[in-house]
C-alpha cells in the first residue's frame, strides 16, 4: 500500500481529494493529514485511522509518507511541496502549484533524477474525451483554430477569504486560479505557444488581482486561440472548441466532464471508454506511475507549460504589448512574480 498524507485539510481536501483516495483504497492508504487547524484535521480524518499533526515538517519526520497531497492556499505550497520533496515523498499539489514560475523551477531542482516528483491537479485534461482527442492526434487534420472559455461566476462572498484576491498570497486572479485548468487541456492538444496578446483587468470584485483576463494567441504549429477567462459570468460554463482541418471537437462543462459533454464533426469521434475529468481519474495515473518508478503526467516540463502560459499572457497584459514565449527567461520580472512587481495595475477602484 501506498500510504499518503493531507496536507491542508479544508474544503477542497474534503471534497475532491479524500474521495480520491477512497475510490483507490486498494492501493493508497491515508496515514496522516496535517493543518494549522488541528481539530478541522481531526475531522477530515474522521474514522480513517490517519494521524493528526499541527506543523508539516512534523508530520513528514514521523510518518515518513510516499505520497503527500497539498491542500492548502497557494502561497504555502512551494515551501510544503520542496520539504516533502526533500524528505523523499511524492507530490500531488493543487494548482497553482506556485506563485512564479521561478518558484516552479525551485521545485523542479528539488526532485531526484528518479524521483521523488511533483504533480500537478490538472485534471481536466485526464478525462477519456481530452485523452481520446489527444489519441486521434493528425487523424482530424491540421491545428487551425481554438476557443478557451472559462466563464465562472464568484461574488464577493467568495473571496471574503483573507488569503484570496491577493497578489501574494494567490499569485494572480482568475486567470491562473480558474482558467488555467482549460488552458491546460488546450495546451495539451494544441502543444506550445509561440506569442500572446492579451488584456486584464479588474471590473468588479473588490480584490487586487483581475477578474477578467482575454488573450489571442499563436501556437508553435501556427496555429492561433481565443482565450476569456471571467469570474464576472451569472450563466457559468466552460467551452473548449478545436478546428482542425477536416473536424471541430467542442466541449461544453463547468467544473467536470463526462463523453457526452463532448461533440464532434467527425466520424472518427467514438471514445473508447468514459472516464470523467475528475480528481480520481488523475490520481489512479499518479499511482501508475509510483508504482512503475516512472514520472507521472502533469509533472516536470509538462506541468511547466501551463503556468509558463499564464505568466506570457499577465506580461502581455501589465505591459501593453506582445510576449513570446522565449521572453519567459529569468531575467524578466514576469518570470519572478504574475504582476512583475507592477502591481499597481489593477490598483483602481472598479468601476460602479
Amino acid at each position: 500500500m501506498i500510504r499518503a498524507a493531507i496536507v491542508g485539510a479544508g474544503a477542497i481536501a474534503a471534497h475532491s481529494h479524500v474521495p480520491a483516495l477512497r475510490a483507490h483504497d486498494d492501493r493508497v492508504r491515508l496515514v496522516a493529514v496535517a493543518d494549522v487547524d488541528e481539530a478541522r484535521a481531526g475531522s477530515l480524518a474522521g474514522a480513517s485511522g490517519a494521524a493528526v499533526y499541527g506543523e508539516t515538517g512534523e508530520m513528514l519526520a514521523a510518518e515518513r509518507p510516499d505520497l503527500v497531497l497539498i491542500c492548502t492556499p497557494p502561497h504555502l505550497h512551494a515551501g510544503q511541496a520542496i520539504a516533502a520533496l526533500e524528505a523523499g515523498a511524492w507530490v500531488w499539489c493543487e494548482k497553482p502549484a506556485t506563485l512564479s514560475l521561478a518558484e516552479y523551477d525551485r521545485i523542479q531542482a528539488a526532485e531526484g533524477a528518479a524521483g521523488p516528483y511533483l504533480s500537478v491537479v490538472y485534471q481536466q485534461r485526464f478525462g477519456s474525451g481530452a485523452t481520446h482527442l489527444r489519441e486521434l492526434g493528425g487523424a482530424l487534420g491540421r491545428p487551425l483554430v481554438a476557443l478557451c472559455q472559462t466563464t465562472w461566476h464568484r461574488g464577493d462572498d467568495y473571496y471574503a477569504v483573507p488569503y484570496r484576491g491577493k497578489w501574494h498570497t494567490e499569485g494572480g486572479g482568475t486567470t491562473v486560479l480558474h482558467g488555467v485548468h482549460q488552458m491546460d487541456l488546450m495546451l495539451s492538444v494544441f502543444g506550445d505557444w509561440t506569442e500572446i496578446r492579451a488584456i486584464a483587468g479588474r471590473l468588479d470584485r473588490p480584490i487586487e488581482t483581475e477578474d477578467v483576463s482575454m488573450a489571442m494567441v499563436r501556437f508553435d504549429n501556427g496555429a492561433m486561440a481565443s482565450v476569456v477567462t471571467s469570474v464576472l459570468s451569472p450563466r457559468q460554463e466552460s467551452y473548449l472548441r478545436f478546428d482542425f482541418a477536416d473536424a471541430t471537437v467542442e466541449l461544453r462543462h463547468l467544473h467536470g466532464y463526462r463523453n457526452a459533454d463532448w461533440t464532434s464533426t467527425s466520424p472518427l469521434w467514438n471514445p473508447p471508454e468514459d472516464l470523467p475529468s475528475s480528481h480520481d481519474t488523475q490520481l489512479g495515473l499518479l499511482l501508475d506511475a509510483y508504482e512503475r518508478g516512472e514520472r507521472p503526467p502533469a509533472s516536470g516540463a509538462d506541468a511547466r507549460r501551463a503556468m509558463e502560459f499564464v505568466t506570457g499572457l499577465y506580461a502581455s497584459a501589465f505591459t501593453g504589448r506582445p510576449v513570446r514565449r522565449d521572453e519567459i527567461t529569468p531575467d524578466n520580472p514576469f518570470y519572478h512574480r504574475l504582476d512583475g512587481g507592477i502591481e499597481s495595475f489593477f490598483t483602481a477602484e472598479p468601476t460602479s
